[in-house]
């Protein structure tokens, strides 16, 4: 496989027709080595326009496709001076990508040994201002908070309060919501202390975030 022929396809190909069109994330996408986070046995996968299982210690965890990464990414917006939290650190690609944007990500990760993985693949990346933490990431980081940015990599059926609450007012918070088969990438800003607005992406499948307490279901 030639990779770097395989990079531009992906980023050709897949990303910009699905309005990934911000210049700076497509020139991201052709530097941060989406193979070096990918799982060996999966390596083929590496630029292709699915989901990758993240191995079997990790049930259900997956790297998600690149033009959800991509569009996640372009949507936050992401400035230099931002401090981000990533909740479901998976692989570590995207935290990658915001370390290249923000000024510090902070990503949590409920599986140790994807977090040491992760951690492991962002130094050899040279990502050094990216810190993963193997805990439970529902309830954020109250003790790191506010942020600028917090992205949510993978679903959830409701967005925690909690996790809103720990947005400067001015910031963005991304995650993917709902049940499946419909579930919707949405973004939510703080407009001010008791308010948010929100915006509907696109519509998506993604597995869910472990640790995110599911709503009560009607019982007869």
């Amino acid at each position: 496989m030639n990779i770097e022929q395989a990079r531009f396809n992906m980023i050709e190909q897949q990303i910009r027709p699905w309005d990934v069109l911000d210049a700076g994330v497509l020139a991201l996408l052709g530097v941060v080595k989406r193979e070096d986070f990918v799982p060996a046995a999966h390596k083929a996968l590496a630029f292709t326009d699915t989901e990758i299982p993240l191995g079997e210690v990790a049930k259900g965890q997956v790297m998600l496709a690149p033009r959800v990464e991509a569009r996640l990414l372009q949507e936050l917006n992401v400035a230099r001076h931002e401090k981000v939290l990533e909740v479901g650190t998976g692989s570590g690609f995207m935290a990658a990508l915001l370390g290249h944007k923000a000024q510090r990500v902070v990503s949590v990760e409920t599986d140790a040994a994807l977090a040491a993985q992760a951690a492991t693949s962002l130094k050899n990346a040279g990502v050094l201002n990216v810190t993963v933490l193997n805990q439970d990431g529902a309830a954020g980081l109250a003790g790191e908070a506010p942020f600028d940015v917090i992205l949510l990599s993978g679903s959830v059926e409701e967005v925690p309060a909690a996790l809103l609450q720990q947005l400067k007012v001015g910031g963005r918070l991304a995650a993917i919501v709902g049940d499946e088969p419909v579930m919707r990438a949405q973004l939510f800003t703080r407009t001010n202390e008791k308010d948010f607005a929100t915006r509907i992406l696109f519509d998506t499948v993604a597995p869910r975030l472990q640790g995110f307490a599911r709503r009560n279901a009607f019982a007869f």
